[in-house]
Formats: C-alpha cells, sequence, structure tokens
C-alpha cells in the first residue's frame, strides 16, 4: 500500500482529501498544516508521495517547501493548488513537481495524478528492470501508456489504445499512423505550441486535446508525460500516459450550462424584483384613477357628455393594468386568482376572438376528448395565448395558417429534469405557424425580457418573457422549435389538478351592504378612493393609515366591525405582522387582502395563515364589491 503525505493548512480539504485516497486504497501516513511541518514530518515519516498545497500560512509555502524536500530526500510531489496564475506555475516549475492537481478536485483526477505520479517514479528506479515487468506495471495504471518521437511516432504504446481509439497496438508501433494522425485538426497547433512550452522549461507537460476514434468518436485526451533530451536538448524520446477524459470534459460542460442557467435566473430575479417595485407602484396610481372614475360612473347618466369619456378611462386603466401585468408575470411569480379550468375553453374562446379580427389567418383546432382540468390564473393563461398568437401573425405578416392542438400527457422524470419541475400529468398546448420561422441564435434569447427582433421603438420585448414567467410560475413548461423558412411550434404543459370544474355566475351587478369595515392603507390617495367606493356601496367605514393603527382601532372597535380591508406593504407595521396581531384579537375576523403586487409571496403566506381573500389592485366597484358580499356573507 502506497503511503502518502497531505499537506495543506485547510482542515476541511485535508479531511475530504484523506477520506477518498483511503477509499482508493492508499495509506495517508501523515497529514501536516504548513511548509514548515511537512519538511520534518517527511523526514521522519519517509512517504512515497506528497500531495503540497501551494499557497499556505506561514514563512514557507508549499513551492519551497517541496524544493527542500526534493533536495534532502527525493520524494515526488503534486501539488494541490486553487490558482492558476503564471506566477505560481513558473515558481512551480522549478520544482520538477510530478503533477498539478486543480482545486475543486475530481476523484478521477487525484486517482490518476497519483497513479501517473507513482509510476514515474518507479520507472525511475527500475529502468533495469524487464520488459515484462515494465508491461505488467503499465496495464495497472488506469490509462495508456507509451513512448515516442518528437515526429509523433510512437515506438510502444500498452494494450489499452486498442479499447480507447479502435487502432491496434501494430497500427501504432509499425508506425502505419502515427499519433497526429488521429489528433483532430483544430487541436494540433495548440498541443505542438504546449509540446515547446515543455522544452523551454522542465519537459514535464499535461495537455488536454481531441482525438478521433477508428469509428470517427470524439474523445478527448489528457497527456501527462516528459520529454527526454540528449546534452545539445535535442528530443531523444518522448514518454507518457493518455487517460479518456470525455466524461470529465461533459462534465465541465454541463457545469457551464448550469451556471449560465443560474446567471439567468439570477438576472431574471434582479428585473422581476426591479418590475415587481414599479408595478407595484404603478397599480397604487391606477387604483385611484380606477376608483375615483368608478365613482364618478356611480353617479353619472348614461346620456351625460362625459359618461362615454369615463368609461374610457376605465378601458385606459386596463390596458395600463394589462402592462403592470405583464411585468408582474415574471416579477414575483404573479398568480392573482387561481381557478380550475379547462383548457379546450379557453383556447376555442381565445382564439375564437383572434380569428374574428384576423380574418388572413386560417385557424386549425384539434382538442383532447376528456381534457384534463389544470388550476390556473386564466386571466393570465388567456394573455399567454393572446402573446403567442400575436407572435405567430407576427411571423406571417402575409396570412398563412395556424395550428392549435391540446393533449393529455404524462411526462417523465427525464424528461421534466431540466427544467426542475415535478414529472407527472400534464395538458399540452401546441401552437403552430407556418411563418418565417427563427434562427438557432434567436431561439436561445427568445424568452429573455427586453429581447425584441423588432426594429427599437416598435416593442418592448416584454411579450414572449412575461409567456415564460408566467408559465414557469404555474410550475409548467414552454418549448420552441423553429426552422428558418418552416414555421414555429410553441409547446407548453401545464400541471394538472384532480379537483373538478365548478360552473361560477357572472353578475354585472353592484353588490351593496350595511356592515362596518375598517380600511388599512398608508397611502392618501388609495385611503380617499376606497373610503368613497366603500360609501357609495353603502358600507360604515373606519379608517387607518398604516398597520399600527389598524391594530389599536381595531382592538377598540372590534364588536363593530364586520371586516377588514388590508393593504399588504405598508411602511412600520407591514399587512402580515397586522393580520397576525388583529386575528389574535379576534380569531374569527374576516379581512380582505390587497395588494398591487400578485398573490404570490407574501399574499399567499398572509392567506395559508387563514386570510378570508384577496383583491389585486386596480379593482373596480363590481369586482369591489363582489369580493366583500364575498367574504361577508362566508359562514
Amino acid at each position: 500500500m502506497h503511503k502518502i503525505m497531505i499537506v495543506d493548512d485547510e482542515a476541511v480539504i485535508t479531511t475530504q482529501l484523506e477520506e477518498r485516497l483511503t477509499s482508493m486504497g492508499y495509506e495517508v501516513t501523515g497529514m501536516a498544516s504548513s511548509g514548515e511541518e511537512s519538511i520534518e514530518m517527511a523526514q521522519h515519516l519517509k512517504p512515497d508521495l506528497i500531495l503540497m498545497d501551494i499557497v499556505m500560512r506561514g514563512k514557507i509555502d508549499g513551492i519551497a517547501a517541496a524544493a527542500i524536500i526534493k533536495k534532502k530526500q527525493d520524494i515526488p510531489v503534486i501539488f494541490l493548488t486553487g490558482y492558476t496564475e503564471n506566477h505560481f506555475i513558473g515558481r512551480a516549475k522549478h520544482v520538477e513537481p510530478y503533477g498539478y492537481i486543480v482545486k475543486p478536485f475530481q476523484e478521477r483526477e487525484i486517482k490518476a495524478s497519483i497513479e501517473v505520479a507513482l509510476h514515474k517514479k518507479q520507472m525511475e528506479r527500475q529502468l533495469c528492470e524487464s520488459e515484462e515487468r515494465y508491461r505488467l506495471l503499465v496495464n495497472n495504471i488506469p490509462g495508456v501508456v507509451f513512448t515516442g518521437y518528437k515526429d509523433w511516432s510512437i515506438d510502444f504504446i500498452d494494450t489499452k489504445i486498442e479499447v480507447l481509439t479502435g487502432h491496434s497496438m501494430e497500427d501504432f508501433s509499425s508506425r502505419r499512423l502515427k499519433w497526429i494522425d488521429i489528433v483532430v485538426k483544430e487541436d494540433i497547433e495548440k498541443i505542438k505550441k504546449i509540446f515547446t512550452e515543455a522544452l523551454k522549461s522542465n519537459k514535464t507537460y499535461i495537455r488536454e486535446y481531441r482525438i478521433k476514434s477508428k469509428k470517427g468518436q470524439i474523445i478527448w485526451i489528457q497527456q501527462r508525460g516528459q520529454i527526454i533530451c540528449d546534452d545539445q536538448g535535442e528530443v531523444l524520446h518522448i514518454s507518457g500516459v493518455l487517460f479518456d477524459i470525455s466524461d470529465l470534459k461533459r462534465t465541465e460542460e454541463e457545469k457551464k450550462k448550469l451556471e449560465a442557467r443560474l446567471q439567468q435566473v439570477q438576472k431574471m430575479e434582479a428585473i422581476g424584483t426591479l418590475a415587481g417595485g414599479v408595478a407595484h407602484g404603478f397599480n397604487n396610481v391606477l387604483m385611484s384613477i380606477q376608483g375615483n372614475t368608478s365613482l364618478m360612473l356611480v353617479d353619472t347618466d348614461t346620456n351625460h357628455p362625459h359618461y362615454q369619456r369615463l368609461e374610457n378611462i376605465e378601458q385606459s386603466v386596463l390596458i395600463a393594468a394589462a402592462l403592470t401585468s405583464q411585468l408582474l408575470g415574471f416579477a414575483r411569480g404573479g398568480k392573482y386568482e387561481v381557478k380550475l379550468t379547462d383548457l379546450n375553453e379557453m383556447v376555442k374562446k381565445t382564439s375564437g376572438m383572434f380569428g374574428r379580427t384576423k380574418k388572413e389567418i386560417k385557424i386549425h383546432r384539434k382538442y383532447q376528448k376528456d381534457i384534463w382540468t389544470v388550476k390556473v390564473d386564466q386571466a393570465q393563461i388567456e394573455q399567454v395565448l393572446s402573446n403567442l398568437y400575436a407572435n405567430a401573425l407576427k411571423a406571417m405578416p402575409g396570412g398563412g395558417e395556424l395550428y392549435l392542438q391540446t393533449e393529455n400527457i404524462t411526462l417523465d422524470k427525464n424528461y421534466v429534469k431540466p427544467f426542475t419541475v415535478e414529472p407527472g400529468r400534464y395538458v399540452k398546448i401546441s401552437i403552430t405557424d407556418t411563418g418565417v420561422g427563427m434562427d438557432e441564435e434567436t431561439q436561445k434569447r427568445i424568452f429573455e425580457p427586453f429581447f425584441s427582433t423588432k426594429e427599437m421603438g416598435t416593442g418592448t420585448g416584454l411579450g414572449l418573457a412575461s409567456v415564460y414567467g408566467i408559465i414557469k410560475n404555474h410550475g409548467g413548461i414552454i418549448n420552441v422549435y423553429s426552422e428558418k423558412g418552416e414555421g414555429t411550434t410553441f409547446n407548453i404543459y401545464l400541471p394538472t389538478s384532480e379537483m373538478g370544474i365548478i360552473k361560477e355566475e357572472a353578475t354585472e351587478e353592484l353588490i351593496k351592504g350595511t356592515e362596518t369595515i375598517l380600511l388599512v392603507d398608508d397611502e392618501d390617495m388609495i385611503i380617499d378612493v376606497g373610503q368613497g367606493m366603500l360609501k357609495a356601496l353603502g358600507y360604515k367605514v373606519l379608517v387607518a393609515r398604516g398597520g399600527k393603527e389598524a391594530i389599536e382601532l381595531y382592538r377598540a372597535n372590534r364588536e363593530k366591525i364586520d371586516m377588514v380591508i388590508l393593504d399588504m406593504i405598508m411602511s412600520g407595521v407591514g399587512g402580515g405582522k397586522a393580520y397576525d396581531r388583529m386575528k389574535k384579537i379576534n380569531p374569527d375576523i374576516k379581512v380582505l387582502l390587497s395588494s398591487g403586487y400578485s398573490i404570490n409571496g407574501q399574499a399567499e403566506e398572509i392567506l395559508d395563515r387563514g386570510c378570508d381573500g384577496f383583491i389585486q389592485k386596480p379593482f373596480n366597484m363590481r369586482q369591489f364589491s363582489q369580493k366583500i358580499r364575498e367574504i361577508l356573507d362566508k359562514k
């Protein structure tokens, strides 16, 4: 059993390395935490190999300690490092280490590096041993050992080369094939450069490049070895070990993709936080406009010359609210009011409205029979479909065909893994156009916020970003498939619900009452318009301008107050804390939560604690009156 000494000033790393080395079958004979300690310990323990950290606390770093150990005892050293700067590597080269392992460690790399180092040292000690013993040793190394010449010809390579490349030993030893013949052309200059640099320094080298197997498969190779020269510096021989690092490279590539995905998520989160705050502020302003307009409409005869203008203001508020809902679509997981939904009916409704106004588009529909139920924010999913119809229209400026299909589908864990959603039953909506299509680069960026293929000033770049955010916030998946000139398909997958749909009867009437309501908000314009709306609906109103005042007012008047309308975001004592304290005063309190944000996040947490309902600003008199009565009439 080979004895290995570990030198690192981080206890966590030495412990992890000890565990890994022991599991690989090595004996960890000692662990030092400084250069000075490693020199004394090496002299006492005489290990076969030392794994030495380069940068450590103390007067002597790893490079200096390795130089002293090499001079006194000639024990092989492999450097452990998280640093790859030239000044570290330049100094380290003079010590002639037996390898480098870059943090964070890969178990395969540790094993390979140790075996190569031990083998190299053993070769130096046993050059005179028989070829059979040499071959036996070679076969125990987890790589392909070779010796060759500067012209890329090979005089010895072990039998594992056939497993690695499909070429036999004889193909190379007979010189029918030179190593350069199977190197990927784009990598040849790179490894020539590494070879030249190795000649200038300590003549040991590590290089990574790609080769092609006999069957044409691309294999990533890590080549570690040494260049042997004569006294005049002419290359006599090249020896080394070839490792298949294809799996490692694939892991690195996957890591890069995950890092890129994380950066994208972080970017979306940052934009979302900003967008959520902006949308909340706008929705409070829109609430004031909407509320005052609703109050004026109540007292204005339909024949009055200003009646139509007031209705126009309401429509403008709806348009502005739709823009803020796009922001909230990817801002804070913005689902406002979730209901059990039949997606066949929704596709039929939205595509019918679209088709009536866009006669140049021929729509083909195919609906799943007995479609599964989904639980979604209907307004947002309608927004998703409308955005995708509009996207298809833009791709077919001269007209074309639009194919819509719904389908029940079960997704397994392998399919959903990249999307971080749960496997199971989903309803799939496919939207396919016969338009101009998209190139690969556009497809990669199509869901990014503020990315647009339109000319500057003609699009916000929010449409497909909000589509992505809405579907993601519903625990779903959206994919796009497209080719230039071949059209585009968007596939949406929404998770199903086991509950059946309950038909709701809509009413346009204002529902009035006479109860006493406590209105809580820290913005005067919301208090003013909210108080006016409640009085117009017949209610008696108490007002609190903040959470602290609301708690005191409720404690003093709990017997009179039938219901509380509570703003979620307030300075000082916020809606959540105010709700919890009032509920302690009266566990049966009835509360309607109101916010310019969506129902997700804080609002959802308050609802989970027993709050009776949620209404999202801006809302009109009809919505307000129905929500209030729904809660007051609840038993």
